[in-house]
Order: C-alpha cells, then structure tokens, then sequence
C-alpha cells in the first residue's frame, strides 16, 4: 500500500505534518509542564526542559538553573530532573555522588526526594493533560453557547427549491401536534426520534408574542453539518453544508432516509446527488464498518459515510455561564476517559476489530482534517488528543507515568522501592510493551481499510 495515498487531499502532506506536530508539541508542552511545575513546587531541581529530541536548535538556561530547550525532532519531549536515573553517567554521576554526602542537596533530586513528591511530580503531568481539555472545553462552550430553550430558530440552512416557513427569531411550541419538550428532558430525543417522514412538517412556534401555524422542510433533512476525519464521506469530498438529495436515483429529504441506505445497503458503493451553493454535482463512496459506542454502553458496528447531520435551522444559542460551561467540559472529559476505556476493553475481548487503535498516521491525518474544517474543530481535536494521552500515560505499564506510580505504591507499602534488578527488567519490559504498541498501532494506519 502506498502510504502517501493514506494523507487526505484537503492540504496535502506538508499541511497534515505541521498540523499533527502543532497538535502534539502543545500537548506534551502542557504534559511535562506539569511534571515540572509539581516538581518544583515539591522541591525536585529540573537540568532540563526539552520540547522534542536529538539536537537542540535553540536553549536557555533560566535563573534556577534549568535548561529550556527546543530540540529538533518534535515528536516528543521530556523534563530532566536531577538524579533521573537515565541521566546518572559522566559528570551526573559524579554530581549524584556529591548530592548524596549532602541531605539538602539529595532532597532536591528525583532520587532522594520524600515519596510524596516523586508521585505527585509523576502524576501532574496526566493531570495536566486533563486540566488542558476541561479548559479548551469550557472555553468552547462559553464561546459557542448551548441550544436556547425552549429550541429557537437561530440562522436557517439553505436549502434546495424548499419554500421556508420558519423564520429567525422562531421558538418551537410543536411539530405535528406534539409539544417540544425541554432540550434537556428526555423526552426530546424521543420526539426528534419518532418525527413523521414526511418532506414537509406543521410547526407550531411563538414569533412576535403570537403562536402562528407554519410549514417547512423536515426537521432533520440530510444535510451534512460535519465531516469526519478518515471517513468515506471526507475522501468523496463532501463539506459542511452539503444538502444530500438523492442516493442510488432515489429523492431523500429526511436525514433518516439517508441513514437507512447507508444502514441496509451492507457496504455497497453509493451514488449520492449533492446540492452545494445552488449547483449539483454526483458523487460516489463507499461506507465503511464503524465501531460506534452506545448510550447505555458497549458498542455496535454500522455502516457510516462519516456525516454529522444538522436540523433544517442553526438553533439559537446562550452562553450558560462559567459553572454551567465548567460543568459541561468536565463531563465531556469524562465521556471521553470512559469511551476510550470501554473501547480498549472491547479490543482486548475480541467484540470490535483492533482497526479502532490509530498509530502516528491516522493521528496526523486526522490532525490535518480536524485543522482543515477550522480553528474550533482542531482546538476541540486538540483537547480530545489530550485526554486520550493522559489517559494513555495513566497505564500501569513501567516506562509510562503509570508504571512509575506502581513503583511508588510499592514503596509505600513495603517501605522501601523495587530492587534495582528489578526495575530494570521491569523497565525494558514496559519499554518493549510501549514499543509493541505503536508498532502495531501503525500497522493499523497502513493496513486497516
């Protein structure tokens, strides 16, 4: 397979690169930040701060003493901590000699700092990771608002030869006949859910102070409000805005409509017809199998093209406020951790297909896609890639952050650390696991369809 072909046309592969190191120089920027700061705090001297590897291409070195530098490979970057044992050779040797005939010296090494700091300064780093999404989501949602309640008529999609009888400014009552309900009550997925296929609806909504009786394009029609990265629908070309009109010859007008082809045609090539900017075009794709995590959990393989759908309108929007935003990103967080685990479970148990694990080139791509649909999308990508390297960094395996912390509870129960025998096999095996991983990982990036 040529692995050229697996970059996405949107800016090619210059775009995609700079986008993916971007995303991951902020991300371990922010990590070992917070390996840093902790251990400063804890009293722990850091020689260095490095944001990549190999040679360094520009360095400072600050009034405590620590070295800030960037290095010429950005696909990483670590904190040097006096006394890491990786780093005790040459003259750190000699310097941890001479550390240890001194208690306030030795103090101030990660080697003879007190247990509590070498744990909390192993365990900020994931911390921070966290602390970087909740902040990018809370930012998020105060700037783009939650759907006003109860469900207003923002800005109206264009849509193909539809007369719209819904207006800016319109608050929903009904849709044929039935009340629509809070946005957050349950019963407004239901309704959503159970909306008559039909091309046009009878909407009920206050506008001016007075009900008025109106009718207009289905709710949900199969309009494309998203595309997502590494999808069949991205390849075709299809962009946010995108009105699908009809598959295989047939007239769609609900988004429902479209999800059933796609659903039943059992991955069969489809031909769309698209309405962009008042001209239409055919398009052909071929949906894929998606392992798509479930409301009351596990997971479900489907059929997908890879659109987000959208209502016939923009909803209107308000700004919930500093908690309600807050509030919102830390279950966001939370929704990603648990998604994440769950599905690395169901890998490990054989019910989805290993293909779910991206390596480093479906992670640039899906850099370079997120980047390429707006700032928004790459800086939520941002803040979900974090997440997902916390977690990741958490696993109790030795080389990672989690594997250092299985140490410390060790000590902390036998009262005194691993023997370095141990440690060392201990290492070279989490190394080899870590390794592994990414090797296969990568292999998904090339093989997996």
């Amino acid at each position: 397979m040529d692995i050229f072909a697996l970059i996405p046309q949107f800016g090619g592969f210059v775009w995609t690169i700079a986008a993916f190191v971007l995303a991951l120089s902020v991300i371990v920027a922010i990590h070992e930040y917070g390996h840093y700061i902790v251990g400063r705090w804890s009293g722990i001297h850091a020689d260095v701060f490095s944001v990549g590897f190999g040679p360094v291409l520009a360095s400072r070195v600050d009034r405590r003493g620590t070295r800030w530098q960037i290095a010429a490979l950005p696909f990483g970057g670590y904190v040097k901590f006096a006394g890491d044992a990786n780093a005790a050779s040459g003259k750190d040797a000699d310097a941890m000699a001479a550390a240890e005939s001194d208690p306030a010296r030795l103090r101030a090494t990660m080697h003879g700092a007190p247990l509590w700091a070498r744990t909390a300064t192993v365990a900020a780093g994931p911390i921070f990771n966290f602390i970087l999404s909740i902040l990018v989501f809370t930012v998020i949602i105060m700037t783009t608002g939650v759907a006003r309640d109860p469900l207003t008529v923002g800005e109206l999609r264009p849509m193909p030869g539809a007369e719209r009888g819904l207006q800016p400014g319109d608050a929903l009552v009904s849709i044929e006949g039935t009340t629509v309900p809070s946005t957050e009550d349950p019963a407004y997925s239901d309704l959503i859910g159970s909306l008559p296929l039909q091309p046009q609806l009878e909407y009920v909504v206050t506008r001016g102070g007075r009900e008025r009786v109106v009718t207009d394009v289905h709710l949900l029609p199969p309009v494309v409000a998203a595309v997502s990265p590494q999808s069949a629908a991205m390849d075709a070309g299809l962009e946010a805005g995108d009105v699908i009109i009809g598959v295989n010859g047939t007239s769609v007008f609900a988004f429902e409509q479209l999800k059933e082809v796609v659903e039943g045609g059992n991955g069969a090539t489809l031909e769309m017809r698209i309405w962009r900017d008042g001209a239409e075009r055919d398009v052909m794709l071929t949906p894929r199998r998606v392992d798509e995590p479930q409301p009351e959990g596990g997971f479900a393989t489907q059929w997908r093209i890879g659109v987000v759908g959208g209502m016939a309108f923009e909803p209107a929007v308000e700004t919930p406020g500093l908690t309600g935003s807050f509030t919102g990103a830390v279950a966001q967080t939370g929704r990603i951790i648990e998604g994440s685990l769950s599905g690395l479970a169901h890998m490990i148990t054989g019910a989805i297909s290993t293909c779910n694990l991206s390596g480093p080139i479906g992670i640039a791509q899906t850099s370079g896609a997120m980047a390429s649909q707006g700032a928004e999308s790459f800086i939520w990508f941002i803040a979900v890639l974090s997440t997902a390297v916390g977690l990741l960094n958490l696993f109790p395996i030795p080389a990672l952050d989690g594997g250092h912390l299985v140490f410390y509870a060790y000590e902390a129960v036998r009262g005194k650390p691993p023997s370095d025998r141990a440690l060392q096999v201990l290492m070279a095996a989490g190394l080899a696991m870590v390794l592994t991983l990414m090797l296969f990982a990568l292999g998904n990036d090339i093989f997996c369809p």
